[in-house]
């Protein structure tokens, strides 16, 4: 016994029957009174908390790793490294809050890549000139500090969220 499909032809179309399916979202575009108090409600976060986040994490922790170890070295190598972080990162934040950078879609977006490009070749050379600002330099301790300055950015983002104030 030979069973076979019925052939279908090739312009029907079975849709799928969806019977616990949920009801759809509809879409639905704010005005702008809603959108402006959408907008209230949100957590504003500045660039610059950011930065003196890194930064006073990275003072605390090079302090604790200089006094723990005894070496004033290792404070100095440490903060160096953050500091390889911190100055591109300002550099860049304060080139794209220039007036050029908010001209248009297309300003935006060439300033964003020419910034951190800037931010990139900064960070290296400063890596690179590490050993002639720094006596007795140590670079695990200063590639601590500047991965540990990295990482804070994150940790400064969930910090910062400042919750909206209600009238």
């Amino acid at each position: 016994m030979n069973k076979t499909m019925p052939e279908t032809g090739g312009n029907q179309r079975q849709s799928p029957k969806h019977e616990d399916s949920e009801p759809e979202e509809v879409f639905h575009t704010l005005t702008a009174e809603e959108a402006q108090a959408w907008r209230a409600t949100q957590p504003v976060l500045s660039v610059w908390w950011v930065l003196v986040a890194q930064l006073s994490t990275a003072m605390v922790l090079g302090a604790a790793v200089g006094l723990w170890f005894g070496r004033t070295a290792l404070l100095v190598s440490w903060v160096y490294g953050a500091l390889a972080v911190i100055v591109p990162a300002a550099l860049f934040a304060r080139g794209l809050k220039s007036p050029a950078a908010s001209i248009n879609a297309v300003s935006a977006a060439l300033s964003f890549a020419v910034w951190q490009g800037v931010k990139m070749v900064l960070t290296v050379l400063l890596l690179v000139l590490a050993r002639r600002f720094v006596e007795d330099l140590s670079w695990p301790a200063l590639l601590a500090g500047l991965i540990v300055t990295m990482k804070v950015y994150w940790l400064a983002l969930v910090w910062g969220k400042l919750k909206p104030v209600s009238n």
